[in-house]
């Protein structure tokens, strides 16, 4: 039995006897790009009111994470981002050389660079919307609390950057 060790793209391919397994890294240039992400991240939760929503041409899921009862931990060797028991973020290796997971209870999405994700500023706060297939996902952290048309305002967030028509989603990503 023999291995082959090469490097193509960044990446590690190791053959064995006719077959290769390409090995997870994170590249200088996706740690730079998704750390940056992660820290924006990390300041939107420095908001005591932050609202994440899912959302796709059939509807919206919406979910209130109050910061001042949730315990927010930056783990900054780790690139990781954990608030309470239920929504976790990390920028983790992959075989494009890095992306960022984001997991919030049955929610979990995946960017991997420029052109998935867009930052809104709006008078009740900021946002950042994660485009994930034909929905987005938004993490918007609120100067005061939501108490009315909640739902239109966090809808007419997003609508800045993702647009569905017949079902097909239109993002207007930043950078």
């Amino acid at each position: 039995m023999f291995c082959v060790a090469r490097r193509l793209a960044g990446n590690f391919f190791f053959g064995f006897e006719g077959f290769s397994l390409a090995v997870s890294n994170l590249d200088m240039h996706a740690l730079f790009v998704l750390g940056d992400l992660r820290a924006k991240l990390v300041k939107q939760f420095q908001s005591r009111f932050v609202y994440i929503t899912e959302q796709n041409a059939e509807g919206i899921y919406i979910a209130e994470i109050d910061t001042e009862t949730s315990l927010v931990v930056d783990d900054k060797p780790r690139l990781e981002l954990k608030v309470g028991d239920h929504f976790r973020a990390a920028v983790l290796p992959s075989r494009e050389g890095g992306k960022f997971d984001i997991k919030f209870r049955e929610i979990k999405l995946t960017v991997y660079g420029l052109g998935d994700y867009a930052f809104v500023t709006v008078p009740e706060g900021q946002a950042i919307v994660f485009k994930e297939g034909q929905g987005v996902v938004m993490v918007f952290a609120a100067h005061e609390p939501l108490l009315e048309g909640l739902t239109k305002t966090l809808k007419d967030v997003t609508k800045k950057v993702a647009k569905w028509r017949k079902g097909e989603l239109t993002f207007k990503a930043s950078e």
